[in-house]
């Protein structure tokens, strides 16, 4: 089979009898010679406003592959890329594994090895994603949260209620990034996912996968256990025997994949005091700024803007005094949502539907902090989130404190909207959000907006409206694991983005995949 790269297709051409002719063209054959093809990736090229095309790459079967190959083009190569396999190992395998968390880590870790025979146990401290969606929308329409069901903890973890991306840029020597797009596809989201440059799935499809999933999971033997928190490990000699859960059950475990979120607070305290190796690693922090759909779109495709999906965009900008700032989980016509877990601390994200139809895009603008900013002990990464999150709870009586942009420059509460409508899940109220950012963090804001807007006519409008507080971008911690994936203590597996190797739906899925593909190569299951 044959990989055609750099296949350009005018926007008002992109159909199936364009895309023939146009192989025919570059392979030099005929239509007829064209035993097959598909597509294998399409990206959008808007670097012209005036000239967007679509650029593909395509997998395609010819009569006679050395003819073409002979043309010595550099965008038609074999396609070389190697099947996804895994061989069991031969040593014993003395209990069953357990994984904590059903995020996107825990779950394709769980299904991986569901799929391979090993029937997994999936320990929950959340509920069904049927439960969970029903506690989220109840605490957004009232206030009530529920601290073991909402927003960052259930079935399906923080990607759950998030614009459902599944771009990854980590590098894939396995090749387990195709695998976890098509467990995707098997378990009911769009096939397009498999060749877009950035695809996403959507919150509203999003939960109808993860249910799929866990179906799926407990079909091939799994077994998934809601409202099940661990709560303790119990290890001897620096290997783990067993886990507590819910405080009183002891169950017994030699290999734990510790697929936990990154507000899973309460548990990093637990493994900190028993001992685990776990170091404190920088974040960001920051605000989530909205801006009219419209404004987005036409700047990133200008004329065609009517004719191509919602825009998103990635920006980047380093202060003067060597602060990184940039955008982080861009979602195009979507949603801004309060995202807490904790009693009496708030914590905002983005969200959006499959269609990302609302007139409201955004993102979070955030900088980086370190050591040098909230301390050097395992946790102070984590109390500098909550206190930036109490101070959020206060300034708003408990709703999300929203802020136009010129208002934010004139350090003063804002009192009325402009053009931007405010779209979000979760009350807002009117705020000056300069009382609870860092004065580093404000003036990081400041320097990079009118950069950005360099980039994107208008990104600093004076009726932009910004919503905080923006902290849990990633995890706090790093939960130190060995080049075998296994903690200081033996046994346990740390995995995903509460662990601290991951950052995102797919690279979380793929890290608790290669927990999972070591462990079959490791264990038999007959001896």
């Amino acid at each position: 089979m044959l990989k055609v790269r750099q296949v350009k297709i005018s926007l008002d051409k992109d159909n199936e009898i364009t895309w023939l002719a146009k192989l025919s063209q570059v392979l030099k054959v005929s239509q007829s010679e064209i035993l097959s093809y598909q597509i294998s990736k399409k990206s959008i090229d808007a670097r012209d406003k005036e000239n967007i095309y679509f650029v593909y790459e395509f997998l395609v079967t010819v009569k006679d592959e050395k003819k073409v190959l002979r043309l010595k083009n550099k965008d038609i190569i074999l396609d070389n890329e190697e099947e996804f396999k895994i061989q069991s190992g031969n040593q014993k395998l003395d209990s069953r594994i357990i994984i904590v968390g059903s995020g996107p880590a825990g779950l394709f870790a769980g299904y991986l090895l569901a799929e391979y025979g090993y029937k997994p146990l999936i320990i929950e401290r959340g509920v069904k994603v049927k439960e969970r969606i029903l506690d989220v929308e109840k605490f957004w329409e009232t206030g009530i949260l529920n601290t073991e069901s909402n927003v960052q903890f259930g079935e399906g973890g923080a990607g759950t209620f998030s614009d459902g991306k599944l771009n990854t840029l980590i590098k894939d020597k396995d090749n387990l990034k195709k695998k976890v797009l098509e467990i995707f596809v098997l378990n009911g989201a769009p096939k397009e996912i498999l060749y877009l440059q950035n695809p996403h799935i959507g919150t509203d499809n999003l939960r109808i996968v993860v249910k799929n999933i866990r179906e799926n999971i407990l079909k091939m033997g799994g077994e998934i256990r809601y409202q099940t928190k661990l709560t303790n490990l119990i290890i001897e000699n620096q290997k783990l025997i067993a886990i507590e859960v819910n405080d009183k059950e002891r169950i017994p475990c030699k290999n734990l994949i510790l697929a936990i979120g990154h507000s899973a607070r309460d548990t990093f305290r637990m493994l900190i005091k028993n001992n685990l190796e776990i170091v404190s690693k920088p974040f960001a922090v920051g605000v989530r700024v909205m801006h009219q759909a419209s404004l987005i779109n036409e700047n990133q495709y200008g004329k065609f803007k009517d004719i191509l999906p919602p825009a998103s965009y990635k920006l980047t900008y380093n202060t003067k005094n060597g602060r990184g700032v940039y955008s982080f989980c861009m979602c195009p016509g979507g949603y801004v949502i309060d995202s807490s877990s904790e009693k009496e601390r708030l914590v905002v994200n983005g969200m959006s539907n499959y269609k990302r139809d609302t007139n409201t895009s955004n993102s979070a603008i955030i900088v980086t902090v370190t050591n040098k900013d909230f301390g050097n002990d395992v946790d102070s990464g984590i109390k500098f989130q909550r206190e930036l999150e109490e101070k959020a709870y206060k300034l708003a009586d408990g709703k999300i404190p929203i802020q136009l942009w010129q208002d934010f420059l004139d350090n003063k509460k804002s009192t009325k909207l402009g053009r931007v409508e405010a779209i979000t899940k979760g009350d807002y109220e009117f705020a000056n959000l300069r009382e609870i950012l860092p004065n580093f963090i404000t003036q990081s804001l400041i320097e990079a907006m009118p950069n950005f807007a360099k980039k994107i006519e208008g990104f600093n409008n004076p009726d932009v409206v910004l919503a905080g507080i923006e902290t849990r971008t990633s995890s706090p911690i790093r939960i130190v694991r060995d080049l075998n994936f296994e903690s200081n203590i033996k046994g346990i597996y740390p995995c995903g983005e509460g662990a601290g190797y991951a950052g995102g739906i797919t690279s979380s899925a793929i890290d608790g995949m290669k927990i999972a593909k070591y462990l079959i190569e490791k264990y038999s299951l007959n001896k």
